[in-house]
């Protein structure tokens, strides 16, 4: 089994296994751990282990094609997305932020290409609307798995065989930035209530309030018909903390109002909106400022 190497974690910092390579060593299962698979001394372990074909999960490295050559039946891989759509590094949160009805998963036989591959299969699922990119991702998981399996299967004993992408509806989902975590409080509640499920759990979506950063960790939106019901003869500025209705902080945006569940303090510990507005006074505070 290939897996990358022992990253720092942690607060002290120490370097951790993987959870498949803790997994594998559990199981006796050799592993290898290359830095890169472009030499042919990095490739040597895999090359001696004779695989006739390689499945790949977030691996996080483009195979190089001395290595998609080598198994004899290829290299699939599990894609959280319905390829063509969402090529890339972050499908999962691309859909949440575009506000997509529904995703899917994708295996694929990997080619020289990013995500361009021939799809052997794809099941697809609802996003529901207060799913967060964690949730997603679980979800997915599961569908992917038994994808899998019986794709191996079908690989295995010759009755699946792939069919090439089209070539319409092709989109990119790049890599998230930390910098697309800040809240723009200008922008729509029902933009924010995405970005907020879609950067959670990392990097997790944050805003201040008199300087000190905030995580806003779950929230909804609501239509700008919230506004009328708060009963003020003015139409509060975007990013303006409201009050506490239902359990949950209620934000003006520039369109709608955002419903705050839970937030977290720098240096605290996540808490539920009603002990924020119990800490921390909210008459005429605004967000990001």
């Amino acid at each position: 089994m290939l897996t990358q190497p022992d990253r720092p974690a942690g607060r002290g910092r120490e370097l951790r296994a993987s959870a498949i390579k803790s997994l594998a060593l559990e199981h006796g299962l050799p592993v290898a751990q290359p830095i890169s698979l472009k030499s042919a001394d990095s490739r040597a372990e895999l090359v001696a282990w004779r695989p006739d074909l390689l499945v790949v999960v977030a691996y996080g490295l483009l195979l190089p094609p001395p290595v998609l050559a080598l198994p004899g039946l290829g290299c699939v891989n599990i894609h959280a997305s319905l390829l063509p759509r969402w090529r890339g590094a972050a499908p999962i949160q691309r859909a949440l932020l575009a506000g997509d009805q529904a995703t899917g998963v994708s295996i694929m036989q990997l080619d020289a290409g990013l995500d361009t591959g021939p799809v052997y299969a794809q099941r697809s699922c609802k996003i529901d609307a207060h799913v967060t990119a964690g949730d997603l991702h679980e979800q997915l998981a599961e569908i992917g798995a038994a994808a899998l399996l019986e794709t191996i299967a079908g690989i295995v004993d010759g009755t699946l065989l792939p069919r090439a992408q089209a070539a319409d509806g092709v989109t990119y989902a790049r890599k998230i930035e930390k910098a697309e975590a800040e809240i723009d409080w200008l922008a729509s509640a029902v933009a924010i209530d995405r970005q907020i499920r879609a950067f959670n759990p990392q990097p997790i979506a944050r805003t201040s309030l008199r300087g000190e950063p905030l995580r806003v960790h779950r929230a909804h939106g609501r239509t700008a018909a919230a506004i009328a019901e708060l009963d003020r003869a003015a139409v509060p500025a975007p990013g303006q903390l409201l009050t506490l209705r239902h359990d949950a902080l209620l934000v003006a945006c520039g369109t709608g109002v955002l419903a705050i569940d839970s937030l977290q303090r720098a240096g605290k510990r996540k808490m539920a909106a009603r002990d924020f507005v119990n800490a921390v006074p909210i008459d005429g505070q605004r967000l990001g400022q």
